[in-house]
């Protein structure tokens, strides 16, 4: 089956990488609030990676170009420092191991001032591997991995087909942990709807605190049409809460999550206001934004629907 390269979805702080499709969709694909439910995971043939890493040695040594690539390749060529690779697509860690090492030394072997390497990785990829596998993979320069964590309350993780627990997902970052990888995970407020608002906001407070990622990202539920929770929403199953009260999820959450050193932020386009900061540094901080804020509820201070995306 001819493999078809995924369009590009990364993580903000990728914006600078170049993006290398070991896979396309996601193993994961039932993910009720996700687009990736649509997609069936592909798995590149090896030799067609190592073609594309060719190609990317040759065009940064002498800004030649190799027939057969697509353009794409070198509209990130063109503006990519060498620096950092981001390995797409939804969870490109669950790639055949003994592939991906190899994929990756040959990619050292073009790239030796190569900085950092990154995936997205579901809970279930990270569990497959020992931590040795993982701390071989740190050694080939795999610095950090994008976990979805979406919520902390198992109710939720079922309703949405999210194929890993919350004790899973803490055992997962056990192990990135002990490899000495970076976790960056994300969770999305609004994902328990109006009922399950507050369990959905202290559980995923809990779940930060024990996975003690590097980076915690807060996004907020943007309904895609056609997804299962959308079509949930449709026929009132499911009720969406208010954007003020996203804001009280984001501030149970930070007011809630005990921190050692993680960078927490809310700067994702699908949010209605933003905070950002170290913490535990700069929870009071964070915490009298939310403050200052729910205390005027005054839309104008929103971001507006259209400007929100994911």
């Amino acid at each position: 089956m001819r493999f078809e390269r995924p369009e590009i979805i990364r993580p903000p702080s990728e914006h600078a990488s170049y993006y290398l499709p070991l896979t396309s969709g996601c193993s994961n694909n039932t993910c009720a609030f996700c687009a990736f439910s649509f997609t069936n995971l592909g798995i590149r043939d090896l030799k067609d990676v190592k073609s594309e890493i060719d190609a990317m040695s040759l065009y940064m040594k002498s800004r030649m170009a190799l027939p057969g690539q697509p353009d794409i390749v070198y509209a990130i060529l063109r503006r990519w420092d060498g620096r950092r690779v981001f390995l797409q697509d939804g969870d490109a860690l669950v790639y055949p191991y003994p592939k991906l090492v190899e994929a990756l030394q040959y990619l050292n072997g073009k790239f030796p001032s190569l900085e950092r390497i990154a995936s997205y990785a579901t809970p279930q990829d990270v569990l497959r591997r020992s931590v040795a596998e993982l701390r071989a993979l740190k050694d080939l320069k795999l610095g950090i991995l994008y976990v979805g964590v979406e919520s902390g309350d198992d109710e939720v993780l079922k309703r949405i087909k999210k194929g890993a627990t919350h004790a899973e997902m803490v055992a997962a970052a056990d192990k990135v942990r002990e490899a000495g990888i970076l976790l960056s995970v994300t969770v999305i407020l609004g994902l328990g709807g109006v009922q399950g608002s507050r369990r959905h906001a202290m559980e995923t407070a809990r779940i930060l605190t024990e996975m003690a990622p590097d980076y915690a990202g807060a996004l907020t539920l943007t309904l895609i049409p056609g997804t299962p929770l959308y079509l949930e929403w449709e026929k009132g199953n499911f009720e969406l809460i208010t954007p003020f009260d996203s804001l009280k999820e984001l501030r149970t959450i930070v007011e809630h999550a005990e921190f050692s050193d993680c960078f927490f932020s809310s700067m994702h386009a699908s949010n209605y206001f933003a905070i950002r900061g170290s913490m535990p540094r700069d929870k009071g901080k964070m915490l009298a934004q939310l403050d200052a804020i729910l205390s005027k509820k005054d839309p104008a201070l929103l971001r507006p629907e259209f400007l929100r995306g994911l």
